[in-house]
């Protein structure tokens, strides 16, 4: 039996990048894992490629098409995964996005669509998965996906710093809120990760003009981290699955941060 064997767990953004390799990780350990995504098609595909990996482990998986700005999109997606597998114990807010703009250029659509999703489709998920397990009696846990730069501002991505530092006080509004209901609210701060949103970052970064040539943001990032290189998917999922399991149940309110020595606070 794995860490996760019986436990309910929802992943959002997770048709690629870090939510799938949270989702497959907690397969592994023997979770029950809805796959949710803006991306119904991909989302799907990605649920499909996972049957095998579920069987193998004791775990089963479904998928969910969700835009985590609307209340009723989220509602339906937890009410899904409810019918699927029985409960929810582990409700990860993971998608999140990203659109670079240099500081003086930030339009009000630009940090409307970074915000609303990053911050207030966080938010929701929160509340709808909170609700849920209240209702179920049982308690929970609720992981949230921050970034380093919830921790300091970069100059051509103002909205997404701004929007991640909202995640961290989330995690810490929730935590204190939701502590009587025995449900924990953590968060882990990723720093540069080879996915497809960091490969979509680069490209719009040298569009306004923040890089020269293709990779030069990543190089340049990864220049200052303790440990030589950039992260891949699963170097964050020891952690993801750490905060989904009952290792952590003592642990609320707090943010750990996964981008090897980049940033020391």
């Amino acid at each position: 039996m794995g860490r996760m064997t019986g436990r309910s767990c929802i992943v959002t953004g997770a048709a690629q990048g870090i939510g799938r390799a949270i989702g497959e990780a907690l397969l592994d350990e023997g979770a029950d894992v809805c796959f949710a995504d803006i991306n119904g098609t991909l989302a799907t595909k990605v649920a499909e490629a996972n049957q095998s990996r579920a069987s193998d482990h004791g775990g089963r998986v479904t998928w969910a098409e969700v835009d985590v700005t609307n209340r009723q999109h989220v509602r339906e997606m937890i009410a899904k995964t409810v019918e699927a597998f029985g409960k929810l114990d582990v409700k990860f807010n993971n998608a999140g996005v990203n659109r670079p703009m240099n500081f003086l250029d930030v339009t009000e659509d630009n940090w409307h669509f970074i915000m609303n999703v990053n911050g207030l489709g966080c938010l929701i998920g929160m509340q709808e998965a909170a609700k849920q397990m209240i209702a179920q009696g049982t308690g929970g846990k609720i992981v949230n996906t921050a970034s380093i730069a919830s921790r300091q501002g970069f100059d051509n991505v103002a909205p997404y710093c701004a929007s991640k530092w909202g995640v961290v006080a989330l995690v810490q509004s929730g935590a204190r809120d939701l502590a009587k209901h025995d449900i924990t609210v953590t968060g882990f701060a990723p720093g540069v990760v080879a996915t497809e949103m960091w490969e979509q970052v680069d490209q719009d970064l040298m569009q306004i003009g923040a890089a020269d040539r293709p990779g030069q943001a990543m190089e340049e990032f990864s220049a200052t981290i303790l440990r030589g290189r950039v992260a891949r998917p699963e170097d964050i999922t020891g952690t993801t699955t750490f905060l989904a399991s009952k290792d952590s149940d003592y642990m609320t309110g707090q943010i750990v941060m996964i981008d090897g020595g980049m940033t020391l606070v």
